[in-house]
C-alpha cells in the first residue's frame, strides 16, 4: 500500500501529458532527512527502495535515517533492508531454488495447510543458459548438435522447469538457446524503470551469478547473490546487507589506438583488487566514464566479482537511453526512464566533488595496454608483452609458489594424430580458443574486432592448427546477426570458429572433450597446456580438467592466439605464423584500426533485430516446445531420478528452532590454504568415474558418458553431496602432496574422500570444522558450496577472510563462519587435523554479530590452546537465521505459521 511519509509521494510528467507517481528524494532532503544530493547515486536508488517499502514492520522510519545519513567513512553497523523489483536466475542454480520451493510445498501439504501459499512476490526470471557443452565445434552443424545433445541429456531438468513455469505464477523460463543471463538481462529483462498501481520505481534486481553486476553498466542497483537468499527474496524477505563503503572512480582520458574494452577491465580489476574493494561499492564517475559506450560501461561492471566489489555501478545518461532505444525497448519506456532519473536527480554523470565518496581511486584511460590475466586468477593481470617470459617463468617456479614446477631437464613433448596428420605437442601449445562468456559477447566492439582480424588472417592465408579447439558461443542471438550482417561470420567460420551455442560454455567450464589422442598425450606427459578465452573466469581445473594454464583475453586476442597455437610467444615483435608466400605475418599487420571497428558498430544497434529476437523466443524454440513438462500445484517427485531429487532441508523441520549452543567434540574435514573458490568446495565441470558421485550414479545405472556435469545436477542432493569438496585441483594439507577431495579420517589416520569421511563422522555424531586461508569462497555464488558443507556436517569454517556470497550462503545454510585475528591462521597455529577442536562463546544470552567467540584447540600430545576468533555473522537478522538453522528454515516456519 502507498504511504506520503515525510510528503514524499509526488508526481512527476513523463511526456506528452503523462504523468506517474514516484517517492521523491529530492523532498526528503527537503524535509530534512539528510544530504540526498551528495550521496552516491547508488546509495540513493538503494534509498529510494527502503523509502517506498516502508511498512512499520520490516522496513522502520529508522532505516529511512540511517542510510540517508550516510557517512563517507562511518563504521558499517546499521543494516539495510533492501527490497528489490525482480529476481534473476540462470539455471545451475535455479534448479535447486525451484527444487526447495517444490519442497516447501510437499512439507506444507504434509500440514494440511494450502500449498499456494509458497509463491514468489516478486517477478522471477530463469534464463536456461549454463547446461550446454561444445561436444562439436569446427563446422556449421555444431550449434544444432549441441543443443540437440543438450536436450537429450537435460530432459528430466527441463521438464522440471516447465512445471515450474505453470505452477508459479510470478516464474517465467527463458529457454536454452537464448542467450546468456546476463546479456540477455542487459538487452530484453532490464526495463530500467518499473510501475506497480501508479507509482513508478526503479528497476533493481538480485541473481543467483555474481555477474549480475553486468546490469549496473545501464543504471540500474544489482548484484549476485547465492540461491539461497533469492529465495528468501522472492519469499518476501529483504535482502540484508550492511551499509556499504561507496568507492568513486574517477576514469579520465580515453582508451589509444588498439586497446580493447577487455584490457581496461583487466587493468581496471587488478587495479581495483589492489585498492581492496571487496564487498564495496564502486561508483563510476568523470568524463572517461561517460564518454565509454554502454557496453563497455558493461563489460566493467561484469567484473565487479573479479575485483571483489558487491557492485561497479555507472549512473544513467543520455548513452544509456541510446542504448535501450537501440536494443528495441519502447520510445515510451525510454521516455519514461529518462524522466523518471531527471525527477529524481540522477540523470547524468556527478562531477568530482559533487559527491561524497568513502574513497576515490583515479584511473587514466590512456595509460591502458594491451593485457592478458592468468594462469588461475582473472585478477592476475600481464602485459602482452611480458606473456611470453611470464609464462616460462611459472613453467620452472615451484608448485608451493604457484608455478608449475618443470625443470628444463624435465621439459617433455609427444606426438598425436588428429584428424590423420601427426603433430607435436609441447608445454606451451593452446589447445582451446573460445570466445565465449557474456562479459565480451555482450560488447559488439570487440566482437566485430575478432571478425575483422579473421578476416585479415584469412586473406593473408592464415589458418588455425587442428590441435587447437576452436568456438564462439555469443550471449544472445543478436550477435549472430550482426556478424553475418557485417560480413564477418564466414571468416570466423574459416578458422573453425563458428557457432557453437548461445550459453555459458568455456568460462563456466563447458569446454566440452579435447581430442581423445591429445587428452591422453597431455596426461602422459603431464603437459602444462593452455586455454585462451575471451571469458571472466580462469580458476583451476575450471576450464577442462588437464588444461593447467588459461588466460583471459580480448576477443581478438583470442583469435591471434589461436593463429599461433602458442601461449609462450610475444605478439608484439614475434610472427602470428606466414602468409601464403610465405612472409611473417605480425600481429599488427591483422589487427583492426578503431576507424576499421567503429564503422561497423552501427549494424550492432538495430532495434528491429532485437524486438523480433525477444519477441517469441519461447514458441520458436522446437526442441523445448517438445519437452513434456507435468502440471499441478505440487510436484510429483520422481524417487529414481538422478536428476531431480526432493531437498531433505524441510523434512522433519520442528515447529520452534532451538537455542544456539557451543560446538563441541569436532574433528577437522579440510586445512586449506588461500584462494579457496566455489569451484573448489562445489564444482560444475565433469564428474570423474571413480568419484563418488561417479560411483553413485553407476550404482543407479548411469552410463559414464551420460554422467553429465555436477552443475546440471543441482537439483539432486545425493550427487552435490558427493561433490563436494571432489574437485580435481583441491589441496587439503592434512594430506599433504595430494590433489583432490581426500582427507584423514580420525583416530585411525585412514586417508579417505572426504564424501566418506565426512559420512562415518556424521554417523558418529562429531561435528566437523573446515580451516582456510585468505579469500575462502571466491568465484561463482554456488548455493551448493553452502549446502554441501552444511549436510557433510560442518559446524564450522574459520577463515583468515571470506568472499561476500559464500559468507553469506554459510549463514544462510547454519554455518557458522568466523575469522581468525590478523596474524593468525592454521600455519601460525600449526594445525595438522590430528586436534579436536570447541567453539565457545556461542551459548551468550546477548550473542551480537561479528562478537568475538573461543577457538579451542586440543592437541593430541594433550596441549590445549584458547585462540579467539570472530563470528562473521554480520548483521542481527544473520543471528536470526542462524540460530533457526538457517535461512530456508527460518522462512519456512513463518509461512507455515501463515498458511
Amino acid at each position: 500500500m502507498a504511504h506520503n511519509l515525510f510528503d514524499t509521494l509526488q508526481t512527476f510528467e513523463i511526456d506528452g501529458g503523462r504523468a506517474g507517481q514516484y517517492y521523491s528524494l529530492p523532498q526528503l532532503e527537503k524535509a530534512g532527512v539528510g544530504s540526498i544530493s551528495r550521496l552516491p547515486v547508488s546509495i540513493r536508488i538503494v534509498l529510494e527502495s527502503v523509502l517506498r517499502n516502508y511498512d512499520g514492520q520490516k522496513i522502520l522510519e529508522k532505516d529511512i535515517y540511517n542510510l540517508a545519513g550516510w557517512k563517507p567513512n562511518a563504521s558499517r553497523t546499521d543494516e539495510i533492508p533492501f527490497v528489490v523489483a525482480r529476481i534473476v536466475l540462470q539455471d545451475f542454480t535455479g534448479v535447486p531454488l525451484l527444487a526447495d520451493l517444490a519442497a516447501m510445498r510437499s512439507a506444507i501439504q504434509k500440514l494440511n495447510k494450502n500449498p499456494g501459499v509458497i509463491e514468489p512476490l516478486v517477478p522471477v526470471d530463469l534464463v536456461v543458459d549454463h547446461s550446454v557443452q561444445v561436444d562439436f565445434s569446427g563446422d556449421n552443424d555444431a550449434l544444432r548438435k549441441n543443443m540437440e545433445l543438450e536436450f537429450e541429456r537435460n530432459a528430466p531438468r527441463y521438464q522440471f522447469m516447465k512445471w515450474g513455469m505453470q505452477a508459479f505464477k510470478s516464474v517465467r523460463v527463458v529457454p536454452p538457446g537464448t542467450g546468456i543471463v546476463h546479456q540477455v538481462n542487459l538487452e530484453y529483462l532490464a526495463q530500467g524503470v518499473l510501475e506497480n498501481e501508479g507509482v513508478y520505481y526503479p528497476d533493481t534486481v538480485v541473481g543467483t551469478d555474481s555477474h549480475t553486476t553486468m546490469i549496473n553498466g545501464l543504471g540500474i542497483v544489482g548484484w549476485g547473490v547465492g540461491g539461497i537468499e533469492a529465495e528468501a527474496g522472492m519469499l518476501g524477505q529483504p535482502v540484508y546487507f550492511l551499509t556499504p563503503d561507496v568507492v568513486g572512480v574517477n576514469l579520465t582520458g580515453a582508451l589509444r589506438e588498439g586497446i580493447t574494452a577487455t584490457d581496461m577491465v583487466l587493468t581496471i580489476t587488478e587495479t581495483l583488487r589492489k585498492h581492496k574493494v571487496v564487498g564495496k561499492f564502486c561508483e563510476f564517475f568523470g568524463d572517461g566514464a561517460s564518454s565509454l559506450s554502454l557496453t563497455d560501461r558493461a563489460t566493467i561492471a561484469n567484473m565487479a566479482p573479479e575485483y571483489g566489489a558487491t557492485m561497479g555501478f555507472f549512473p544513467v545518461d543520455d548513452e544509456t537511453i541510446a542504448y535501450l532505444r537501440a536494443t528495441g525497448r519502447s520510445d515510451e519506456q525510454v521516455e519514461t526512464v529518462k524522466a523518471y532519473c531527471k525527477a529524481q536527480g540522477i540523470y547524468g554523470f556527478p562531477i568530482k566533488g559533487d559527491i561524497d565518496y568513502s574513497s576515490v581511486v583515479e584511473i587514466d584511460l590512456a595509460s591502458i595496454e594491451p593485457s592478458v590475466a592468468g594462469p588461475k586468477r582473472p585478477q592476475d593481470r600481464v602485459r602482452l608483452v611480458a606473456l611470453k617470459e611470464t609464462f616460462n617463468s611459472l613453467l620452472a617456479k615451484p608448485v608451493a609458489e604457484n608455478g608449475y614446477g618443470k625443470a628444463p631437464s624435465e621439459l617433455t613433448a609427444a606426438s598425436v594424430q588428429v584428424k590423420e596428420h601427426d603433430y607435436s605437442l609441447n608445454n606451451g601449445d593452446v589447445l582451446i580458443a573460445a570466445i565465449t562468456s557474456c562479459t565480451n559477447t555482450s560488447n559488439p566492439g570487440v566482437l566485430l574486432a575478432a571478425g575483422l582480424v579473421a578476416k585479415k588472417a584469412v586473406e593473408r592465408g592464415l589458418s588455425v592448427s587442428p590441435k587447437v579447439k576452436t568456438s564462439i558461443a555469443p550471449g544472445s542471438r543478436v550477435v549472430t546477426e550482426y556478424l553475418k550482417a557485417a560480413g564477418l561470420q564466414p571468416y570466423l567460420d574459416t578458422l573453425g570458429f563458428n557457432i557453437v551455442a548461445y550459453g555459458c560454455t568455456t568460462c563456466i567450464g563447458n569446454s566440452g572433450p579435447l581430442d581423445q589422442n591429445i587428452e591422453e598425450a597431455v596426461l602422459k606427459g603431464d603437459l602444462v597446456t593452455a586455454s585462451v578465452l575471451s571469458g571472466n573466469r580462469n580458476f583451476e581445473a575450471r576450464i577442462h580438467p588437464n588444461i593447467k594454464a588459461n588466460f583471459l583475453m580480448s576477443p581478438p586476442l583470442v583469435v591471434a592466439f589461436a593463429l599461433a597455437g602458442r601461449i609462450d610467444i610475444d605478439l608484439t615483435t614475434q610472427p602470428v605464423g606466414k602468409d601464403k608466400e610465405g612472409n611473417a605475418v605480425y600481429l599488427k599487420d591483422i589487427w583492426p584500426t578503431n576507424a576499421e571497428v567503429k564503422a561497423l558498430l552501427g549494424v550492432a544497434r538495430d532495434p528491429k533485430v532485437y524486438r523480433r529476437l525477444y519477441g517469441n523466443f519461447v514458441e520458436e524454440n522446437d526442441l523445448w516446445m517438445q519437452i513434456p513438462s507435468n502440471s499441478g500445484d505440487v510436484y510429483e517427485w520422481d524417487r529414481e531420478s538422478t536428476y531431480i531429487q526432493e531437498p531433505p532441508f524441510f523434512l522433519d523441520l520442528s515447529a520452534e528452532p532451538s537455542a544456539i549452543t557451543n560446538v563441541t567434540g569436532g574433528k577437522s574435514l579440510a586445512i586449506f590454504g588461500d584462494s579457496i573458490t566455489t569451484d573448489h568446495i562445489s564444482p560444475a565441470a565433469s564428474i570423474k568415474k571413480n568419484s563418488p558421485a561417479g560411483k553413485y550414479l553407476l550404482e543407479k545405472g548411469v552410463a559414464f558418458e551420460d554422467f553429465n556435469t555436477y552443475g546440471t545436477r543441482r537439483g539432486n542432493d545425493r550427487v552435490m553431496l558427493r561433490g563436494t569438496f571432489a574437485n580435481v585441483r583441491i589441496k587439503n594439507q592434512m594430506v599433504p602432496g595430494v590433489e583432490g577431495g581426500v582427507t584423514i579420517y580420525q583416530p585411525t589416520g585412514e586417508q579417505l574422500p572426504i564424501f566418506d569421511a565426512a559420512m562415518k563422522y556424521l554417523e558418529a555424531g562429531t561435528p566437523l570444522f573446515i580451516f582456510a586461508g585468505q579469500e575462502y569462497g571466491t568465484g561463482s555464488s554456488r548455493d551448493w558450496a553452502a549446502k554441501g558443507t552444511s549436510l557433510l556436517g560442518v559446524k564450522v569454517v574459520v577463515a583468515e577472510s571470506f568472499e561476500r556470497i559464500h559468507r553469506n550462503n554459510l549463514v544462510g545454510m547454519g554455518v557458522l563462519p568466523c575469522q581468525f585475528k590478523e596474524g593468525v591462521n592454521a600455519r601460525t597455529l600449526q594445525l595438522d587435523g590430528t586436534e579436536s577442536y570447541e567453539l565457545l562463546g556461542l551459548e551468550d544470552p546477548n550473542l551480537k554479530p561479528q562478537q568475538d567467540v573461543t577457538l579451542v584447540i586440543k592437541r593430541a600430545n594433550g596441549e590445549t590452546l584458547q585462540v579467539p576468533v570472530i563470528s562473521r555473522i554480520d548483521t542481527p537478522i544473520e543471528l536470526e537465521y542462524y540460530r533457526h538453522g538457517g535461512i530456508l528454515s527460518y522462512v519456512f516456519r513463518q509461512l507455515v505459521a501463515k498458511a
